[in-house]
């Protein structure tokens, strides 16, 4: 029995720990259960600051200057020292490579000053405006700044920082690839060629160099495009944009303010901080840092010549050809004449640029180094843009682009302009010595502007005609006070004129003008400055040779005209024309090459053609034209002077003469049959229509009829005048009863159709004078403009009508169907 119960005892015992057994192996399952579930890790935060290592690793490969920009793939990333939080940074967009017929490779598009900010766990990218200031003293300031919030153009989250905590680094990758408006594709041509949006397929990265003070980024963009100019069955445009980024100096370069008379590429600001009782736009020049050593002071305060603190270095792609090296480089070096008159020697020098070995450190990209890029172009031209310090107008770096067609326009220009007198310009390829000197003037006319000198058109005019006759005269002066101006080469010369000088060097004008904007002014601010700056202007004023005249898009002045020469639009043209004729009969000779076919003798033809076209146009300028001579309020003296009665009306009768007296010299049998199965009559017609058309302009009109208002019709050319002598002029034959030949029927018609326009189809135009733009404004239906045009159509109505019943059929027929087209003029309906 006892041991029933023993046994029985034992078995619960037994049951009752394999139970608890099981039941703590149960819990404890139960407890470890979680690490069996398939429940989802917690999310890793994409933007959470990860340490240094994990975002910089060994794949990137880094290139060390203004940011270390650390490379992967298609990815950047940028490392910014704290240091260069909030330091002010120029970004410059250029059209790196451009597309057909959307302008030359090199275009600045856009500028901005940036701003690199940090903000909790992001860097800010603003866009920081000069264009509104006011001094950070005056209690203005406070309104200035909550006027113009300086707007974030990007923002990126912070990625890592180093490993000693003195630098950020974000992923700076999808503010080029993107579509940042800003940085990429101008507005203007987005609207130009109908862009609607950037195709992100055909775009990509290039390429991100960082430098000691700019960071260069290449960027290729495809736009969606209704209106693309070339390829246009694709509907997109695809070019390179280039951006620098340049870190701007801590302390800005003391400024120099602008004076209108003389010519200087300039910055401006709205200051609201000035005593002016209203907002005042204040205006500086766009100059390089040339500053005197403070060994030197006194030396330089003797009179004595000092080198600059920094010399100004171009240097000369190792791309150009060997041969025009020279001739560039020279072209730098005739600079140092100027920088003279400003009390510097070896201020400026031209260098070819150094090899790899040579300085491993030079790249073209790199701000400090300017340099005169040769670009395998097709494209004629040659320009000079610089990059500047929007607070001071400090130049930072300047580029001369220059592409290899360049030479092409020197040689036409030479030819036409100087054949006649020069055998060194006949042929269709120039000795080496000869066309190296032709770009030894356009390297120094194209330096001058990243200098800081904009054209100055009215320098030519300074000169007599006559004397750009004179040997001993143009080997001191040249064919113009400055290089600046388009005087090209020396038209004017007669073959008589024995070792007369054929084109302009650096002149009076230009070594006035470095030295007005570049001579340092000791121990003063640049406010104090003007004072001393308006006495070096006053010292010559009214001398010509002094004289700066802005370059027009439409001309109001005919004294600052393009490719004019001398004080007299007709005398000179006159003396071109006689060369233009003197070219003509020995053009087939001069162009022809064995083998070769007639190509160049019909490029030169059209050459000849167009200089003719130029000089039609300096003489028509003076019609109903205004001399501009910038003076202040203590000078003496109009600013606007009205070209005098008896010039205009000689320079309308020039052009009766010499265009609308049908040009026959022109018409050469031998090159047609050359050159073309037709196009004679037309290209007459063109030029005739052309100057007519230009004649007739609403804006000359409007300034002839406020001439008569103001100055009385004795004093003045008056619309009335210069009307019934284009009539008399175009119109002779109707009143001497002579046939009217093909030329002249086309020239009556091309009347008509003028005359047409300005009673029923001319439109109002806004006037407008700033610097380049000049036009004049008028109302067209409330002018004289309809009037005098209804007039003259009446007149003709009756005086063809008379006449339409003389000469031989082809005369009667035209004239005939003048009267029709007159009545349907002045009857529409």
């Amino acid at each position: 029995m006892k041991n029933k119960i023993v046994m029985k005892l034992l078995l619960v015992a037994f049951i009752l720990s394999f139970s608890n057994e099981a039941s703590a192996q149960f819990w404890k399952k139960k407890k470890e259960e979680p690490k069996k579930t398939n429940k989802p890790k917690p999310k890793e935060d994409k933007d959470a600051i990860k340490p240094y290592d994990k975002v910089v690793t060994k794949d990137h490969t880094t290139d060390d200057g203004l940011f270390k920009v650390h490379t992967k793939d298609d990815s950047y990333l940028f490392e910014i020292p704290d240091s260069l939080l909030k330091r002010e940074m120029l970004m410059v967009t250029r059209i790196a490579k451009t597309a057909s017929e959307i302008g030359f490779g090199g275009a600045k598009a856009n500028t901005q000053v940036l701003r690199w900010e940090k903000k909790n766990k992001q860097i800010l990218l603003r866009i920081v405006s000069y264009d509104v200031v006011a001094d950070t003293l005056l209690p203005v300031h406070e309104a200035v700044v909550n006027s113009n919030l300086e707007p974030i153009l990007f923002s990126f989250p912070i990625k890592a920082f180093s490993k000693d905590s003195t630098a950020t680094v974000i992923d700076a990758t999808t503010l080029f690839s993107s579509d940042v408006k800003p940085l990429g594709f101008p507005a203007s041509y987005r609207k130009r060629y109908g862009v609607t949006r950037m195709d992100k397929e055909r775009s990509y990265l290039n390429s991100v160099s960082s430098y000691p003070q700019n960071i260069e980024v290449r960027h290729v963009k495809t736009y969606i495009a209704s209106k693309a100019p070339s390829n246009s069955a694709l509907g997109s445009i695809t070019l390179e944009m280039s951006n620098s980024m340049v870190l701007l100096p801590k302390v800005p370069m003391k400024r120099r303010y602008f004076d209108e008379r003389v010519g200087w590429f300039a910055s401006g600001q709205t200051d609201y901080g000035l005593e002016d009782q209203r907002s005042k736009t204040v205006k500086y020049l766009d100059r390089y840092r040339l500053e005197v050593k403070d060994e030197d002071i006194e030396k330089f305060n003797n009179g004595e010549l000092v080198e600059p603190k920094k010399q100004i270095v171009y240097y000369v792609d190792r791309a150009t050809p060997k041969e025009w090296i020279p001739y560039i480089i020279q072209g730098v070096n005739d600079w140092q004449v100027a920088f003279e008159a400003a009390g510097f020697k070896n201020a400026i020098v031209g260098k070819i640029a150094p090899t790899a070995a040579e300085d491993p450190e030079y790249s073209p990209e790199d701000v400090r180094y300017s340099v005169i890029r040769y670009l395998a172009s097709p494209i004629p031209n040659a320009n000079g843009p610089h990059v500047s310090d929007p607070r001071s107008g400090e130049i930072l770096e300047s580029d001369i682009n220059w592409y290899h067609n360049v030479m092409t326009l020197l040689h036409n220009w030479y030819f036409i302009q100087t054949a006649a007198i020069n055998p060194d310009a006949r042929g269709n390829n120039f000795k080496t010595e000869t066309m190296g000197r032709l770009i030894r003037f356009v390297s120094s006319h194209e330096l001058g502007h990243t200098l800081g000198l904009p054209h100055n058109m009215g320098s030519s005019v300074a000169y007599p005609v006559d004397s750009l006759r004179s040997a001993s005269f143009t080997a001191k002066y040249g064919t113009a006070p400055s290089i600046m101006d388009y005087a090209r080469f020396n038209y004017i010369a007669q073959p008589e004129d024995k070792g007369v000088a054929l084109m302009p060097n650096i002149g009076i004008y230009d070594k006035y003008a470095i030295s007005w904007g570049y001579r340092p002014i000791l121990d003063t601010d640049a406010k104090d400055e003007k004072a001393t700056l308006d006495t070096w202007i006053l010292k010559h004023a009214g001398d010509p040779m002094y004289r700066f005249g802005h370059q027009q898009s439409g001309v109001v002045d005919p004294s600052s005209q393009t490719e004019d020469l001398g004080d007299d639009a007709m005398k000179a043209s006159m003396y071109g024309i006689k060369n233009l004729k003197r070219i003509l009969p020995r053009l087939e000779e001069w162009t022809s090459e064995k083998g070769e076919n007639y190509d160049e003798l019909s490029t030169m033809y059209g050459q000849l053609l167009s200089q003719f076209n130029r000089y039609m146009g300096h003489v028509t300028g003076n019609i109903g034209g205004v001399y501009e001579n910038y003076k202040t309020s203590d000078q003496e003296g109009a600013v606007y002077t009205p070209v005098t009665k008896a010039k205009q009306q000689e320079a309308l009768q020039f052009l009766v003469d010499e265009l609308f007296e049908t040009p026959t010299w022109i018409l050469d049998e031998n090159i047609f049959n050359k050159i073309e199965f037709s196009g004679a009559i037309e290209r007459v017609r063109g030029l005739q229509a052309r100057t007519l058309n230009n004649i007739l302009d609403a804006g000359r009109m409007a300034r002839m009829i406020e001439n008569e208002t103001l100055n009385g019709s004795s004093k003045s050319y008056t619309l009335i005048n210069m009307m019934q002598d284009v009539r008399k002029g175009v119109w002779s034959e109707i009143y001497t009863g002579r046939s009217i030949d093909t030329y002249r029927r086309n020239l009556q018609r091309a009347h008509l159709d003028r005359l047409d326009f300005l009673l029923n189809k001319a439109k109002d135009q806004k006037g407008g004078n700033t610097g380049y733009y000049k036009q004049s404004g008028i109302n067209i239906n409330q002018s004289d403009v309809k009037s005098v045009a209804r007039g003259e159509l009446k007149r003709l109505q009756r005086d063809v009508k008379a006449a339409s019943n003389r000469g031989n059929t082809l005369t009667r027929y035209h004239l005939q169907d003048a009267v029709s087209r007159i009545d349907l003029i002045l009857d529409p309906k």
